[in-house]
């Protein structure tokens, strides 16, 4: 496996961001896609040379100067279970530390047990929800400490 940055201009990125957001369809039903900060860095992972997961790191404004957000985070399904998602997580905070980053924080669902895991068992703890998901009785908001 090799994880790289990406430009949102990237086809490969494009088409994992839309497979996202259609599983997302499915597990929640439509909705109106959430925005990504201009500024935010992409990184994809690739096995044998065919781009199979994606995760995005994006600043949360002048007022939250060190804290990022993880944002974009899929591996296709055929995929999983190999270790990419944590490994994309791991490669998300390096490059959030890199970034100046003190800690991240991220919203997942209730319908993505899975994603819940990986983000606890990587020391993700679960916060109050924030932004457009503080009335949202189906999302699950974590963050974590970097440095």
């Amino acid at each position: 496996m090799h994880i790289e940055e990406r430009t949102p201009a990237d086809e490969s990125l494009a088409k994992l961001i839309d497979a996202a957001y259609q599983e997302l369809v499915d597990r929640y039903g439509p909705e109106g896609r959430s925005q990504v900060h201009p500024d935010a860095r992409y990184l994809v992972a690739a096995v044998d040379g065919i781009t199979v997961g994606c995760g995005a790191i994006q600043p949360c404004g002048p007022d939250l100067p060190f804290l990022g957000e993880v944002k974009r985070m899929y591996v296709q399904p055929a995929h999983r279970g190999r270790g990419i998602a944590r490994a994309l997580l791991a490669a998300l905070e390096t490059l959030a530390t890199d970034l100046g980053c003190h800690a991240l924080r991220l919203t997942t669902g209730v319908r993505q047990p899975e994603a819940i895991a990986l983000y606890e068992s990587s020391g993700y703890v679960r916060v109050e929800p924030y932004g457009k998901y503080v009335n949202e009785p189906l999302t699950r908001s974590y963050a974590k400490a970097l440095i």
